[in-house]
């Protein structure tokens, strides 16, 4: 840097949105006087934050209104709790209220996170859902600009949350990944991915390789100036763009074209990006499989949709994302389930696990739905969920995983908002990046009561190592904050539950079995209609949420919109 430019990065939370702003217009809502504070922390001895480690702040880009949603990167890790999480999705509902009244205002978001705060975990999960919804509806009004400069940079949920951005500007000094070197390194080993090797991080996932491979549109200097003038110039672009997100077939084209069973290094990857970039990209995608399925391993997402579809034969593209159109009454609906392939490309991606075939592929049937029903009555589309995390491995960061997993949760909340009913049916585990990008967008989540229904953020012992906790400490937590813990009644009690379903065989259903999931399905089909709304607020207004389980998300929400005035 020159002798009078100053650091972005230096600055703290606070300092980064009074920079972004116009000087003089900078006006914070909800602030730290206003007092409203995590009240989830207090109970496991951890000393809350009067913001919560978010601020909301209103003034001027460039003479226009705007809002700047800047996350606090010193504490906690900028990981989203409820309080913050309430922060951001409150006001980016609020901003896309504004638009719709033909208000306009600029949306920018300083990232500088770790993902889900997993004190709070499911409640971080809930607000990143929110959040991403209201990014995708906002998108189609307004570019929504995000900046990752350091020191934490971009990462879990939040990654994810980023991916479907119109334009993201990083300084070469950020990072961003959905997994952390750490995680991963937890989850597939050493070998997999060496967290003390700081080169290979910053090749892997820092700002340079991420410019260079598409995955950010400006690479700029750790400079305000720079920073201020690269946000103006993304609103001052004419054109409207498709997110990375929403550019389905090139990123399936570009995965078909990678060899897994070789490391990729990243100037390879830049290379087949450019090359990728300037080929007719079809619609149709063949991979070549190393062996043909033959007798599949069992799970309970294949048990569902063989029985919801009346054991019929599932179509399917990549054997691990199975789909078909079925009759549920009298009305044809859309299902797809992620299931185990062990002969699967990525090798991190073999049980179940949300991966970059996988996202990609979710979303490719979840865009073909909108597309054929658009002169017609949107068919609902409904997830079978039984995923146990997103997949960790070195290919799977390098090639933009959290693209993969934003594709699919931009699919969901597309067609959602396109009017189509779009209904979760947990029957096994449901956890982290893969729930939010197969699950986590629906109108309606139902589930089954049973020990093997799982909801977190993370495996217990990653979040062990994150929180630098021991898995009993954790699993007393878990008695104190429900958020905290894995099984679907303490989920249930946070009120995101249409209904939780009892006395049903989950891995060897009867016909009665089925028939009483499809009488349910088709009951929150209906139930999605008759209301008429296609976000996600019908969350917040369940009895459960409203008395206990989501109080502090509406009290958030309700004085923000207080001293909203944009």
């Amino acid at each position: 840097m020159g002798v009078n430019n100053q650091s972005f990065i230096e600055l703290n939370g606070r300092e980064r949105a009074q920079a972004i702003l116009d000087q003089g217009t900078f006006r914070e809502l909800l602030g730290p006087f206003d007092g409203i504070e995590s009240p989830h922390l207090p109970k496991q001895d951890i000393v809350p934050q009067s913001d919560d480690g978010v601020i909301i702040a209103s003034g001027l880009i460039a003479g226009e209104p705007a809002i700047v949603i800047s996350i606090e990167g010193g504490f906690q890790g900028g990981g989203i709790g409820e309080v913050s999480g309430a922060k951001i999705a409150g006001a980016l509902e609020l901003a896309l209220n504004n638009h719709k009244k033909g208000v306009p205002v600029r949306p920018v978001f300083l990232f500088d996170t770790g993902g889900v705060r997993l004190q709070e975990a499911n409640y971080g999960l809930l607000s990143i859902s929110e959040i991403g919804s209201s990014v995708v509806a906002l998108r189609e009004h307004t570019p929504v600009v995000g900046v990752i400069s350091g020191n934490v940079g971009c990462f879990g949920g939040m990654s994810i949350t980023a991916s479907l951005f119109s334009y993201l500007i990083m300084t070469k000094e950020a990072r961003f990944g959905l997994n952390g070197p750490e995680v991963i390194e937890q989850e597939a080993g050493v070998e997999e991915f060496d967290a003390r090797d700081r080169s290979l991080i910053w090749k892997t996932i820092g700002g340079i390789q991420r410019y260079e491979t598409g995955f950010a549109d400006v690479l700029a200097q750790d400079d305000v100036t720079a920073i201020q003038r690269a946000i103006q110039e993304t609103f001052e672009k004419k054109e409207k763009v498709a997110s990375k997100t929403e550019q389905v077939d090139f990123y399936r084209h570009l995965l078909s074209k990678v060899d897994p069973s070789e490391k990729m290094t990243h100037d390879q990857f830049q290379k087949l990006y450019k090359a990728t970039k300037n080929e007719h990209i079809s619609s149709t995608v063949s991979y070549s499989l190393n062996e043909v399925p033959g007798s599949m391993p069992n799970s309970r997402g294949r048990v569902w949709i063989n029985a919801l579809i009346n054991d019929e034969e599932a179509d399917f593209e990549i054997p691990s994302v199975l789909y078909k159109d079925a009759l549920l009454g009298r009305e044809k609906v859309r299902y797809i389930s992620v299931v185990p392939n062990p002969y699967s490309r990525f090798l991190r991606a073999r049980k179940g696990e949300v991966g970059l075939d996988e996202g990609w592929t979710i979303a490719k049937h979840v865009r073909e739905v909108i597309k054929e029903d658009r002169n017609q009555s949107p068919r609902p589309i409904i997830a079978i969920v039984d995923v146990p995390s997103q997949a960790y491995g070195y290919h799977e960061e390098l090639l933009g995983i959290h693209y993969a997993c934003g594709a699919a949760a931009d699919a969901y909340a597309a067609a959602r908002l396109a009017g189509h009913p779009v209904i979760t049916l947990i029957v096994g585990k449901a956890i982290s990046g893969a729930f939010l990008a197969h699950g986590y967008q629906s109108n309606r989540i139902l589930a089954l009561k049973d020990e093997g229904v799982n909801v977190h953020a993370m495996s217990k012992q990653s979040a062990a190592r994150i929180t630098k906790r021991s898995i009993e400490e954790l699993e007393e937590a878990s008695k104190k904050v429900p958020s905290m813990a894995y099984d679907i009644e303490s989920f249930a009690s946070l009120g995101a539950l249409y209904e939780l379903i009892s006395g049903i065989q989950p891995e060897q259903p009867t016909e009665r079995d089925v028939q009483t999931i499809q009488d349910i399905l088709t009951g929150a089909v209906e139930d999605v209609r008759r209301e008429g709304v296609y976000d996600l607020s019908s969350r917040l207004q369940s009895e459960k949420a409203r008395k206990e389980g989501r109080k502090a998300s509406l009290l958030v929400r309700g004085e923000l919109e207080k001293q909203w005035n944009i």
